[in-house]
């Protein structure tokens, strides 16, 4: 699926994270396709080229969707991507206070032509073909695979991955999704191939399977949407190439380096995967292992 991701406090958690400056050398940049270089000159804190002086303008769809954010609020810095945002934002030197959050459609922010924000965040995959129309930032969320299932499953209950060696599952042929079945839980039993999730959902509403793997944004809205009485099993480990989320900035924009350099930092220091775990393993889709 290609998708639509000092101590301080994230979502009642403490964090206690080392204060690294967003504005050093970027050595490296395969993602964006823009110039990856960024000095403390060219990344002055809280003072870049942003589209409103002193201010950083973010992004994202109306609705917003949970667990990405809550409450339909991508201020409020709840869910997954609100607090990514608003923790890149410190790292390039702008306070809450200095965000401002403005509504751009999916399709909009991925299409070629000059941005009204210096970055979105929205669930973006990082792809080829995007990038001829926009830049991306370095990843912050590797998108997981994941079980998901119906309350009258046998499986519904499952806490790791040795509870589903006995289950009869399935994917779309020819995906990650199938490969972390294979290659992650080991089924005794084969496990079913299916053309597309549609018919794999289907296969799971009248019992032909006791669960399918699809990506976690997926199964959020699958159980969440689509499903009567669909739950998420969990999470499975990182198996083959994992599909990449990455921030959106206009085409060859001066941010870029910037603002990979902030995404780097957050992965470096952990802090992304403790949001990871606050807003997505800790609020429904627990980690199997």
């Amino acid at each position: 699926m290609v998708s639509r991701f000092t101590p301080l406090l994230v979502g009642g958690v403490a964090l206690a994270l080392a204060t690294v400056s967003a504005c050093s050398p970027v050595d490296d940049d395969t993602t964006s396709g823009a110039s990856p270089s960024a000095t403390s000159d060219a990344c002055p804190s809280g003072a870049l080229g942003t589209v409103a002086a002193g201010k950083l303008t973010i992004g994202t769809d109306d609705p917003a969707y949970e667990p990405w954010f809550s409450d339909g609020k991508p201020a409020n810095g709840q869910g997954f991507e609100s607090a990514v945002a608003y923790q890149v934002a410190e790292r390039l030197g702008y306070a809450k206070e200095n965000v401002v959050w403005t509504s751009v459609t999916f399709n909009n922010a991925i299409a070629p032509g000059p941005k009204a924000f210096d970055f979105d965040i929205n669930q973006f995959s990082i792809t080829d073909e995007r990038k001829q129309a926009v830049d991306f930032s370095s990843p912050y969320y590797l998108v997981r695979q994941t079980v998901i299932t119906t309350k009258k499953s046998k499986i519904a209950g499952a806490k790791s991955l040795a509870e589903l060696t006995g289950a009869k599952l399935g994917a779309q042929v020819g995906t990650t999704s199938y490969q972390a079945i294979t290659d992650i839980i080991k089924p005794t039993t084969k496990p079913s191939v299916f053309n597309n999730n549609d018919d794999a959902k289907k296969a799971l509403e009248n019992g032909t399977v006791d669960g399918i793997v699809v990506d976690l944004p997926t199964a959020f809205y699958m159980t969440g949407a689509e499903l009567k009485d669909g739950v998420i099993v969990g999470q499975l480990p990182q198996v083959g190439v994992p599909e990449q989320f990455g921030l959106v900035l206009d085409k060859g924009s001066k941010l870029t380096g910037c603002v990979s350099q902030a995404v780097d930092q957050l992965r470096g220091d952990g802090t992304l995967a403790v949001l990871e775990k606050t807003w997505l393993a800790d609020s429904g889709a627990p980690e199997l292992t």
